[in-house]
């Protein structure tokens, strides 16, 4: 499989990351086994790179399918932590839930946060920055929805992977256009950042253009990788053999996942938790006060399910 260099990380992955999101509860919630199983898999065929979260709650899953492995996958993981005191739990989390001693990427985990990022969560920033100067960080990143975050990560010297989204429909983009974001991709690739793309199946609402969604995020560099979130063995199958060239696959019909993000309206209490954690304003009240999903807009991230305090949303 096809390998990039991640900025001036040195790190050399996969052009495929698999994302762990799907397995935790804030999406298919499987079984531990079952995902762990999955991932191997995945490791098997040639996969070197992982992408999870605190918030995804996969480090089990991870830890497990490591356990028996001698090759040990680039990892990256993120916290929503701002202060200093709560990503250092984040990160001792991450060490002692995947069972690693230290951890290639961290990132701040911030869908939608602005521009001010690097001031309001600055305590956090320095717990990362003094962990990576212990080693047990060994690569200080980004994840953001947002455009203008994105430029912002490129002038900023502590930051050396960014992970942004995009995807050729621009859905679930923040604060700018596609081509805006293309370009401020294209702006940290200069300054040396990696790159790591997420989204760009929309979260799987763009499954039935599969193949014009990856060829464009193929298309804007040579030097990305791509995370891709998978729970089964066919899934990962059909992403590496087209990875691999083999384009002319029926496959990608069989293993669609028609899933959506629901919510119950006889639990949802219209605290409106939902609608200010949506990052892609697919989130409304009806008339009844009701939370309402735009399916249209929904990238199906999952975070409006971790952010309920009622219970009312789920993945079905």
């Amino acid at each position: 499989m096809k390998k990039v260099i991640l900025g001036n990380t040195g790190y050399e992955v996969t052009e495929i990351c698999f994302g762990c999101l799907p397995f935790g509860p804030l999406q298919k919630n499987l079984p531990v086994e079952e995902a762990a199983e999955v991932l191997s898999y995945g490791l098997d065929l040639g996969i070197n790179f992982i992408d999870t979260a605190q918030m995804y709650k996969t480090y089990d899953h991870i830890k497990l399918a490591l356990a028996k492995r001698k090759d040990k996958p680039i990892i990256a993981t993120k916290s929503t932590a701002a202060a200093y005191e709560d990503m250092e739990i984040a990160i001792k989390e991450a060490l002692e839930g995947m069972g690693v001693e230290h951890l290639d990427i961290f990132h701040l985990h911030s869908a939608k946060a602005g521009t001010d990022l690097f001031e309001v969560r600055k305590g956090a920033l320095e717990c990362l920055k003094d962990y990576k100067k212990k080693g047990v960080i060994k690569t200080i990143g980004v994840s953001t929805h947002n455009v203008k975050l994105v430029e912002a990560c490129a002038d900023n010297d502590d930051i050396d992977v960014v992970f942004p989204l995009i995807n050729k429909a621009g859905r679930g983009i923040i604060n700018g256009t596609i081509e805006e974001m293309k370009n401020a991709i294209s702006k940290c690739e200069q300054k040396g950042k990696g790159i790591y793309l997420m989204k760009a199946l929309g979260g799987g609402t763009l499954i039935d253009d599969y193949e014009e969604s990856m060829s464009y995020a193929r298309n804007l560099s040579d030097n990305y990788s791509i995370a891709i979130g998978m729970i089964s063995k066919e899934e990962v199958l059909y992403n590496v053999k087209y990875f691999n060239g083999e384009h002319d696959l029926d496959g990608i019909i069989k293993i669609r996942n028609c899933k959506k993000v629901n919510v119950s309206q006889n639990v949802c209490t219209g605290c409106k938790t939902c609608v200010d954690k949506c990052h892609s304003g697919a989130i409304s009240m009806g008339d009844d006060n009701k939370s309402f999903i735009d399916q249209s807009k929904c990238i199906q991230c999952g975070y409006c399910i971790a952010a309920c305090p009622a219970f009312a949303i789920r993945m079905i």
